[in-house]
């Protein structure tokens, strides 16, 4: 089954679940599994399912949690994605210490994270080690012998009688047995796939299984009905059709030997319009069969009426493009209109919320604040980053003036100060590199600045870690520090050092990296430094103190999961959205597909699927800039294409449809291009 373009999915599927469902017993409703893919999709179901009063709910899981049936089936429950990345982490030190010309040692968690990465994929796609020792490299570039030798040195974690799998493994190996068992012997109970793409090797598998099975079901979020056959045939032959939204459908069609065509609609769900669900689906058609557009037009008599929900909003710059962003979810949330804000890129969303900030307007903002920007991570980075050599000037200073340091004492402003005077006196005498003796003969010139400096000598100056010790020892050394500074001089604890969300956040990342530190062995300062920044932005820091639940910021996932009434799709622009590839420095393109792993394009469809859904809402934005903070940017691949099809759609308005799409952000560019310009006296 699939769900149309522009339909809440959970709420689509939750009532087409109770229709199913009506007049069933409760305890046939309780034995029904539901998979789902995110734990966000997994509340919100619940939910819905509640909504009404109280109810018998059925087991609703996510498709990459497979504990219950590992523990079933004896077999070892995962270890840590950060225990394997820290195991890791050695092998690479030892492989950059041999070949320093691979990578900067400031990388070396960078490395383990990407191998990591390329080892869990190895297992989610059921690619053996020994698949890329057969590999042909004769015509490959000389970093391939490279990479094979550290790819060998880990096939150590592949081996059946390793201690224990990585998630993906560990998910690989129940699914296959899943598949089998069902295969031979049907399930009694319903079974059901629900909001998946299928597009990682294991979730696929488990869904052509569930599939298969007479009690089964897959629903389908966002799939596009509007597709002729022609187009869906091109993704089913080409396999080079990934950066299609909807070539995850086809693939899993194929496996299933049936035709797209015979995908079913879930319930009695419709899209908001149909007409431009169909434009979309034209502008988006494989490559190949692009000659489609010439005789496009007669599907579409009228493009005004098509296009009559949308706004493409082309701003000069990301600043005037958030203020006009943030002017139109102002409006939104005093109409009381629920409005999402959906766009990958962090920056615009933290500009968007710091331009609604004016107005005492905060965002309920899904993602929040990566922890290194947070107050607590950037003051144990800063403290990490300070080696073993002498403290600079401004350094010192900066660390003196963080907001977190002396605040476990009722005299900050004495700190503060203190802070000022020494600012001035090293700003106009120096030394750039202040001793603890400089620090002690400014403090005699004073009144009330010994035990002060005192404290700063017993936190900042104290001998540091210049050889390789173990992370334990680090951290250790790094939190009593930390821990101090909060704290303030002759006071115990640390401050408000873990207080608040950010501080609690914080402290939950330091403590899972306690927890495995023993993983890593060794390490030198410079690989401190990159492990504790690259654990740090596994983290994030979301605050809760009364967000406006009308106005909304998502990652372009979530559209998946709900609906708004207005949806704006921002920093549609090339590198951005779709994201551009990230550099893989293991595999190139030709030696991932011959080893059957997952090209970049994929990630590209994943994107470009994301925004299919999100632009068949009621109410959409168009978002961009056309000049970054460097230089003028591309518009997205998706927007490009649209604009193209409706100006070749002359005898349907498509110009003038075209035109009236960006007349309706002019006031709003004009009123953000106000907002900030002087008044006049």
């Amino acid at each position: 089954f699939g769900v149309p373009l522009g339909v809440d999915f959970a709420e689509a599927f939750v009532q087409g679940f109770r229709t199913k469902t009506k007049g069933m017993p409760p305890e046939s409703i309780a034995r029904i599994r539901i998979l789902v893919n995110t734990r966000r999709m997994q509340r919100r179901m619940r939910d819905l399912l509640l909504e009404n009063g109280p109810a018998v709910l059925p087991k609703i899981g996510l498709v990459t949690d497979f504990d219950l049936e590992a523990l079933k089936r004896g077999l070892p429950l995962p270890v840590s994605a950060l225990k394997r990345r820290l195991e890791l982490v050695e092998l690479v030190s030892d492989l950059l210490e041999r070949q320093p010309d691979l990578a900067a040692r400031t990388a070396t968690f960078d490395l383990a994270n990407s191998l990591a990465g390329l080892m869990e994929e190895m297992q989610g796609e059921g690619v053996d080690p020994s698949v890329l020792r057969g590999l042909d490299v004769a015509d490959e570039s000389g970093h391939w012998q490279r990479a094979l030798s550290i790819v060998q040195i880990v096939e150590e974690f592949f081996a059946p009688d390793h201690s224990a799998p990585d998630r993906e493994g560990l998910n690989r190996q129940i699914a296959e047995h899943l598949a089998q068992e069902w295969a031979a012997v049907a399930p009694k109970d319903p079974i059901l796939i629900v909001g998946s793409t299928g597009s990682r090797g294991t979730t696929a598998l488990l869904m052509e299984a569930v599939a298969r099975l007479q009690n089964g079901a897959v629903i389908l979020p966002g799939f596009d009905f509007e597709m002729d056959r022609a187009q869906w045939a091109q993704l089913s032959r080409v396999d080079t059709a990934e950066d299609h939204p909807q070539y995850r459908f086809a693939a899993l069609c194929k496996t299933l030997d049936m035709s797209p065509r015979e995908v079913r609609i879930w319930g009695n769900s419709t899209p908001h319009s149909a007409s431009r669900n169909k434009l979309i689906s034209t502008s988006l058609c494989p490559a190949p069969v692009t000659n489609t557009w010439l005789h496009a037009g007669s599907e579409f008599p009228d493009l005004a009426t098509t296009t009559k929900g949308l706004t493409l909003l082309e701003a000069p710059s990301p600043r005037m493009e958030a203020t006009a962003i943030a002017l139109r979810l102002r409006q939104a949330a005093e109409d009381n209109q629920k409005a999402a804000l959906i766009t990958p890129d962090r920056v615009l969303a933290r500009r968007v919320a710091s331009a609604l900030d004016r107005w005492g307007l905060r965002p309920d903002d899904s993602a929040g604040v990566p922890l290194p920007l947070s107050a607590p991570g950037r003051l144990l980075l800063e403290l990490a980053n300070l080696g073993p050599g002498p403290i600079s000037a401004d350094v010192l200073i900066a660390i003196l003036k963080h907001p977190l340091v002396n605040t476990g004492t009722d005299n900050r402003g004495n700190h503060l100060r203190h802070t000022r005077e020494l600012e001035l006196k090293l700003r106009r005498s120096g030394p750039a590199f202040p001793e603890p003796g400089d620090l002690r003969e400014w403090a005699n010139k004073g009144e009330g600045r010994d035990t002060w400096v005192s404290w700063l000598d017993q936190s900042l100056f104290q001998p540091k870690m210049v050889s390789e010790h173990p992370l334990e020892s680090h951290l250790k050394q790094l939190i009593t520090m930390a821990e101090r500074l909060s704290a303030g001089p002759q006071t115990d604890g640390s401050g408000a050092l873990w207080d608040a969300t950010a501080g609690r956040e914080a402290a939950r990342v330091i403590a899972e990296l306690q927890d495995v530190a023993d993983a890593a062995g060794e390490v030198s300062p410079i690989d401190f430094q990159s492990i504790l920044r690259g654990v740090l932005n596994t983290g994030n820091v979301r605050e809760f103190d009364n967000p406006n639940p009308n106005v909304l910021i998502w990652g372009t996932l979530e559209a998946r999961v709900q609906g708004a009434d207005l949806v704006i799709l921002a920093g549609l622009n090339e590198g951005t959205w779709p994201e551009a590839s990230r550099p893989d420095p293991w595999l190139n393109r030709k030696l991932r597909k011959a080893a059957g792993l997952l090209l970049p394009d994929r990630q590209i469809g994943l994107s470009a699927h994301d925004y299919q859904i999100a632009v068949a809402s009621k109410e959409v934005w168009i978002s961009r800039s056309l000049r970054s903070d460097e230089s003028e940017t591309i518009p997205s691949r998706w927007v490009n294409r649209l604009t193209n099809l409706m100006e070749g759609m002359e005898d349907q308005g498509g110009p003038d449809a075209l035109l009236t799409m960006k007349a309706r952000a002019e006031k709003w560019l004009h009123w953000a291009s106000q907002l900030d310009a002087p008044l006049q006296t």
